[in-house]
């Protein structure tokens, strides 16, 4: 029902834009001739395409006020998927191995000092 409903809201919107789009404009826009006579005249397709845009405005507010009366009713709380969550592992992550080498750490004597500056050879 609500995937229907929604269709007819792009529909309706589609025409509303149309029907906004044909309506001539204070700067000529893309407003369409008509004969002279009858329906179809200046004032006649003006009346006809002002009336047209109130009803498909009114209706794709009412389409729109439906749809999230039915969104709000049909709120299901989402299922969380666990099949994907890392298993916890069996033994404990042993610790880093303590570092080795003839290398002092940074900022003592000997080695890099702890401000990033190389020192000079002598």
């Amino acid at each position: 029902m609500f995937t229907f409903i929604l269709v007819v809201q792009a529909i309706v919107a589609a025409l509303l834009v149309t029907v906004i789009l044909m309506q001539k404009s204070e700067g000529g826009g893309l407003g369409v001739g008509g004969s002279p006579a009858g329906f179809m005249s200046a004032r006649g397709a003006a009346d006809f395409l002002t009336r047209s845009t109130t009803i498909l405005a009114t209706v794709f507010v009412s389409l729109s006020i439906v749809l999230a009366v039915i969104a709000s009713v049909q709120h299901r709380p989402s299922d969380i998927d666990t099949s994907l969550v890392k298993q916890a592992p069996s033994a404990p992550a042993s610790a880093p191995a303590p570092a080795t080498g003839n290398n002092p750490p940074a900022g003592t004597p000997g080695g890099t000092p702890s401000n990033g500056a190389v020192p000079l050879a002598n």
